[in-house]
This record gives structure tokens, sequence and C-alpha cells, in this order.
């Protein structure tokens, strides 16, 4: 029988909304690439179509893009360096809260203004990763991140609590609020650590919050002065050399002219040879024309 790899791994279908695209160029390997650049996503990305139809309606293939870099931007022969990544949002943690239905639920509150209201509707934000940055020096925690597990609006709610040391503010659901209550794991107490707190945050702290749709991709373009058909056109393509005045010329797959060189000798005082060169003409002679030459 045959044998093979079973799993969930499928392709993404992710919104090209929630891709961020950088670049940086460096004309050579032995130079520092210049600093990284943003190209907008939808700008230059595009999903494509799948041949099969859903009562009549046209989806997009999951998992298949096309990329079309500008030729204004992507011009420079060098080195492109291309990272294609789940799109992230900086903001900043309004509060750490509970619910007040259900005291024991903890979560981070966050502006809804701070994010585009496609996600910040209910469930949109279930999935995405929260990372966390230093408040003394706004540096980024280095390998610590939670999951969004839940999201959805609420409103705070002043609670009466005979226990003077909890907050006295809570939260409860409402959907027009402009407050997103988030749930994140891991928030519950380890087991052999029954009283220490997960961290998930403090009021005030700077977190990014990215999409796990796809795993970032990187491309490595290098542009070059000649591709393998401009190649071919020297290998095998058709050719002239004037006798006369030693133009060589070149000719591309339609017979026009690709590149022309002046053939000489360079002797010394005696007449004997020394070099023989191969010079490119700045100007073409566009009386080497092939069909002109050959009659063909």
């Amino acid at each position: 029988m045959a044998t093979g790899n079973y799993g969930v791994v499928r392709p993404s279908d992710v919104s090209v909304d929630d891709i961020q695209i950088f670049y940086n160029f460096t004309p050579s390997r032995n130079t520092k690439p210049s600093a990284l650049i943003e190209i907008s996503a939808p700008s230059v990305l595009e999903t494509v179509t799948s041949p099969t139809d859903l009562n009549g309606v046209a989806s997009a293939l999951a998992g298949l893009y096309n990329l079309a870099l500008p030729a204004s931007i992507f011009s420079e022969k060098g080195f492109y360096n291309i990272v294609i990544k789940p799109r992230e949002y900086r903001l900043t943690i309004q509060d750490c809260g509970v619910l007040s239905s259900s005291p024991d639920i903890r979560g981070i509150v966050l502006n809804a203004s701070d994010l585009p209201s496609n996600i910040t509707l209910d469930t949109n934000l279930i999935g995405y990763r929260v990372e966390y940055f230093n408040s003394n020096d706004s540096t980024k925690i280095n390998n610590v991140f939670r999951i969004i597990t839940s999201n959805g609006r609420v409103e705070p709610v002043n609670q009466n609590l005979n226990n003077t040391s909890q907050k006295a503010i809570r939260y409860r659901y409402r959907d027009n609020s402009d407050l997103i209550f988030c749930t994140l794991t891991p928030t519950s107490n380890p087991l052999t650590q029954p009283n220490k707190v997960p961290f998930i945050g403090s009021p005030g702290q700077v977190i990014t919050i990215t999409n796990t749709f796809f795993n970032p991709v990187f491309i490595e373009l290098e542009m070059t002065e000649y591709d393998l058909e401009t190649l071919s056109y020297g290998i095998y393509g058709n050719q002239t050399k004037s006798i006369q005045d030693g133009k060589y010329t070149i000719y591309d797959a339609n017979n026009e002219i690709y590149k022309q060189y002046n053939l000489y000798e360079i002797q010394d005082d005696t007449g004997n040879p020394l070099f023989e060169v191969k010079e490119e003409v700045s100007v073409i002679d566009t009386t080497k024309d092939f069909s002109n030459i050959t009659g063909a």
C-alpha cells in the first residue's frame, strides 16, 4: 500500500489586505543592503481565480497569488530581498481586566479605533498572535507571545466588591462599544504553581498583534543585465562580421540588431600584432541589418 503524510495543513487563502511586503536592495553581495521599504500589498499582489466555480461564482484558488513587481522600483542591477509576511498592527493595551459575569476570565482591553473595522468584529481576532514591548526602553520582549482565543466589544461597569484588593471596574459585552475584550492563551494557572498568574500584559503597554494565516516568505531577486534569452543571442543567434570595416553584429530572434562591436588589431611600431580588440560601439550602424546583408 502507498504511504504518505496525512494532516490538516492547507494552503492559505488570506486576503491581500492581511499581508505586508517589504524589500531592500544591494548592488552586490559585498555591500550592506539598504533599509527596508514597505510596498502596498494590494498594489503588487492579487489572488488567482480557481478554475472551478461554485454555483456560478468564481472563488480564489487557495494558496496561489500573482506577484507583479513594478519596473519603476525593481530596475537596478543587483539583489533585492523581498519579505512577504502577515500584517502587523502596533497598539497599546487600554486595560487588563475581567468580565463582570465571569470574574475568573481575564483578558486585555484594546481600543477598536486602533484596528481596521473588519477585524474588530466578534471572533475576527481569534488566532492572532500578541507580542509585547518593554515599557522602559520600548524594546521587544523576545520569544514572549500569547494567542487570542476570543474577542468581543465591551463596556466598563462599576461593581461594589467586598474584597478591596480587586478592581471595581469590570467589563460586560456591548456591541456598539469602542473597546474590545480579548481572552488569551495561556491565561490559566499551571497545576504545579496554582498561585502564579500567567503574564498577559499591563495597561499602557505597547503590543503588536499579527495574524497567523501563513508563514513569512523570503525571496531573493537578482536583477541582471542579461537573461537566458539574450545570452542565447551571442551563442546561437545569427551573426555577421564585416571584412572591410571590422563591424561584428549580433542579432536577436527577430533578426534585429542586438549588439554591435568593432573588431581591430593593435600593432607595434614594426607592424607586429599585439592585441585583438572587440569593442562595443556606442552608435549602431543600421546598414548592417541582417536582411540587407543576406537578402533574407
